[in-house]
């Protein structure tokens, strides 16, 4: 068996394993990445960079639709769902021909200046220093090293009893592999990817799409009014909503899918579907990894047990859904580099939580940096909310789309930003400086100082800052405090 001795094993090429293999190079060290699949993980594949495309895909082919802008297509569209599939594959295979380039290129050298090697196979623990390499082509490497990353991601989570076989009944890893635009689907699960995914195929006007929700309403960690404003959107979509119900069985009938669900009552009802999508959460990818040999502790639900990205064992790192903290691609890759930072003496600062942005990809988008009202709520903290409806927003009224509002939360005594909820096109543009602004340990004050583009969607913030400060153009008693502006306490 081969043996070679690293700085840093990296066991996942994801957002996480790449990321920290690229700074641990910055710093000069010789870096082993070992891959079982594809580089990028579910950052690129069947996950963040393949679905966004094909959102991006869904909106274009949605906003070409409408008549109400002066134009239209009087010969209609064809729609080939084999051709939106090539035009996101171009897309996964242009991001993943960056990295192999890079990889490549960082493989040349260990002279001391850094080097990166990727290695496509699976990794066991046989130690604490240790991983056994099984390569595709059978053969087998035992790799120490003086640290370790885990990165090895996650993986959709099935429940007992679903039927799930990658044709009819699907997960997200699926969704490429249908022949065509199914004629009605069913998504289990209302929370971030199934609401994308029946967005996605919403905005394609193809699919029937029907959403299970065991909750009272989609998005539960959100506020009410901001998954309100997605569910009511939804609807007039065609998106049929099973609010508070249960999936009592699925099972494939004759080449269909056939769901039983019940209402609260118990009344249940039986509904035939062409496919079935499954989004009910992920799981970390950590069972095969043999980290009991390394001494590793993994909480009940297998992810590992990290304070700074660091494990029970003090060389040995996770970073990014094996954790299963904050399952996000941008996350992820901050967790890789701090790692890094970390093990080799660096003292990095610590990642603000709190100050880390998303985006939902739904119609509307939505995107978000800090506390909730739930959140404010839950840790007691007294707070204000300013609303600003769009359609107060000059640039969503150029747009012709003003469905949707901006949601501000400060600290009720000192006006300190604690959180933003942007509901809207373009939500994704608004977020970033309210971020840094909240890393700052900024106040309303400082948003309301700020000269912003006009017209812009981050005008809307500022209306909402200068409305908790008393200095909005718009006056609460004029539009109504239930109206297009809302003020707030709690």
């Amino acid at each position: 068996m081969a043996k070679s001795t690293w700085d840093l094993c990296v066991l996942g090429a994801g957002p996480a394993g790449y990321a920290a293999a690229m700074r641990a190079q910055d710093l000069g060290k010789d870096v082993i990445v070992i891959e079982r699949a594809r580089v990028g993980g579910a950052g690129v594949h069947a996950g963040a960079l393949s679905s966004k495309t094909m959102w991006h895909l869904s909106n274009d082919f949605a906003l070409a639709q409408r008549s109400d802008r002066g134009y239209c297509a009087k010969a209609g569209f064809e729609i080939s769902y084999r051709r939106v599939i090539e035009s996101v594959r171009a897309a996964v295979s242009e991001r993943e021909g960056y990295f192999d380039k890079q990889l490549d290129r960082l493989a040349a050298s260990r002279s001391g200046g850094g080097s990166v090697s990727l290695v496509r196979g699976t990794a066991k623990f046989i130690s604490p220093h240790e991983v056994e390499v099984r390569r595709t082509d059978g053969s087998l490497e035992l790799v120490s090293a003086s640290h370790f990353v885990v990165a090895t991601g996650s993986k959709p989570r099935i429940p007992d009893g679903l039927p799930v076989d990658g044709d009819l009944v699907v997960t997200s890893d699926h969704i490429e592999s249908f022949p065509s635009f199914p004629e009605s689907m069913v998504i289990v699960g209302a929370g971030v990817i199934g609401c994308e995914y029946a967005t996605v195929f919403a905005n394609f006007a193809s699919t029937k799409i029907r959403i299970i929700d065991r909750q009272p309403r989609i998005l539960p960690f959100e506020d009410e009014d901001v998954a309100e404003e997605v569910a009511s959107n939804f609807e007039s979509m065609g998106i049929l909503i099973h609010r508070s119900s249960k999936l009592q069985e699925m099972r494939v009938v004759d080449g269909k899918v056939e769901y039983v669900i019940s209402d609260p009552e118990g009344k249940t009802q039986t509904i035939r579907v062409e496919r079935a999508l499954v989004s009910v959460g992920r799981v970390p990818n950590t069972r095969t990894l043999g980290l009991e040999n390394a001494g590793v502790q993994l909480d009940k639900n297998d992810s590992i047990v990290a304070t700074h990205t660091q494990s029970s064992v003090s060389h040995i790192y996770a970073a990014g859904d094996v954790t299963m903290d904050i399952a996000l691609a941008n996350v992820a890759e901050l967790e890789g580099r701090y790692a890094v930072e970390k093990m080799f003496g660096l003292d990095p600062r610590p990642i603000r939580y709190e100050a880390l942005s998303a985006i939902m990809f739904l119609k509307p988008e939505v995107a978000s940096v800090g506390l909730n009202e739930l959140q404010a709520k839950e840790r007691k903290i007294p707070y204000r909310v300013g609303v600003v409806d769009n359609r107060l927003v000059a640039r969503n009224v150029a747009m012709r789309n003003t469905s949707g509002f901006v949601k501000l939360l400060a600290a009720k005594d000192s006006g300190k930003i604690l959180g933003l909820r942007v509901v809207g096109p373009q939500a994704s543009s608004t977020i970033q400086g309210i971020a840094f602004l909240i890393e700052m340990g900024a106040t309303l004050d400082d948003i309301d100082r700020c000269v912003h583009p006009h017209p812009a969607i981050p005008e809307g913030v500022q209306e909402c800052a200068r409305m908790l400060l008393g200095r909005s153009v718009f006056k609460v008693e004029v539009f109504g405090p239930e109206g297009l502006l809302r003020c707030g306490e709690g």
